[in-house]
């Protein structure tokens, strides 16, 4: 470690292998926690190449447990997180009115780090089971048309890593690989980045794959579309800006996004809105995320998308997707 240390200190980026290899010694535990913490400290310092980024997911796809879920044609939707922005749970809620579309969704998620909570928190909040068994999950998309797949339980190696990531408390290069690594390996992907040159970075990495992709940056900093200004798309076919008219909304101020002090009070956003009591704000949010999901994955144009996603939130599709996954974990 202490070569690879110098080695970036001097700004020599890694190589593709040399990040690959790096990561798989740290889950194996060959590092102390001080020269991990290091590593991921200077990362904080300077930008992430492409040749990096592509070896630290390529490790942790290697390394994961993967869900067989052949046969499902899936979407996540997921953000690095990191923004700072405090808003409530955006995309998960987007998750459940996808999944209440009729579009089966693998979200993976995890503990907030840098936000006050993050989706596992929220999910655990409202009793949803955490497991990595591929039937119960098949079982969850079967029914519910969602399957909550908790980060930890599928990334093992990564067990030496997040109590440092806790300690630190600060955004890393671990929020930018969340997205790239869900272990069910979904056909579609909705991923929103916390900075432009992310969103660039990750539309070079998606090209060279198969996936089916739409990569999101608000222009005023958000991680998905926020509705307080511009965002940039980016997918398999082309790139572009899209504002709070195409959404039929109108411009949001940050503190109609505001998540809650604490994961209890996150929840209870995430209900209200679920249960058809939330703002117009927070609605007209969330629904403009699940239709960029829903269009992602089945091509439908924006404007069909758009009604979709509305139609299963007001129409409780989304709620009864929660509740259903609610009874499963206690089953």
């Amino acid at each position: 470690m202490k070569k690879i240390l110098q080695q970036l200190i001097h700004h020599e980026p890694l190589e593709k292998k040399q990040a690959r290899n790096v990561l798989i010694a740290i889950s194996e535990g060959t590092y102390p926690p001080s020269q991990i913490a290091a590593f991921i400290t200077v990362y904080m310092m300077r930008n992430i190449t492409l040749d990096e980024l592509e070896g630290f997911r390529d490790a942790l796809l290697d390394l994961c447990i993967q869900v067989p879920f052949k046969g499902y044609d899936t979407i996540d939707l997921c953000g690095t997180g990191g923004d700072g922005k405090n808003t409530f749970n955006i995309s998960t809620l987007a998750s459940f009115v996808t999944a209440g579309a009729g579009v089966p969704v693998t979200k993976h998620g995890n503990y907030g780090v840098s936000s006050i909570s993050g989706s596992s928190n929220v999910m655990e909040q409202l009793g949803i089971r955490f497991s990595n068994d591929p039937d119960y999950l098949k079982k969850c998309l079967d029914t519910a048309g969602i399957a909550i797949l908790h980060a930890p339980l599928f990334h093992p190696a990564m067990k030496k890593v997040g109590p440092i990531r806790k300690e630190l408390g600060v955004k890393t290069f671990f929020n930018m690989l969340g997205p790239m690594v869900n272990p069910a390996f979904p056909k579609h992907q909705l991923v929103g980045v916390f900075s432009l040159e992310l969103a660039r970075l990750y539309g070079y990495l998606y090209q060279k794959g198969k996936k089916n992709y739409t990569i999101l940056h608000a222009l005023d900093g958000y991680d998905e579309v926020s509705l307080t200004g511009p965002v940039k798309r980016i997918s398999n076919t082309f790139d572009d800006m899209l504002l709070p008219s195409d959404f039929h909304a109108n411009r949001l101020t940050p503190e109609a996004l505001y998540g809650g002090s604490t994961i209890q009070e996150s929840a209870e956003i995430f209900t209200t809105i679920l249960q058809g009591n939330g703002t117009t704000a927070q609605n007209q949010v969330v629904c403009a995320n699940a239709a960029l999901a829903i269009a992602t994955a089945t091509s439908y144009p924006l404007e069909d998308a758009l009604a979709k996603a509305q139609a299963s939130l007001h129409d409780r599709k989304a709620w009864n997707a929660l509740q259903t996954l609610q009874k499963l974990g206690t089953s």
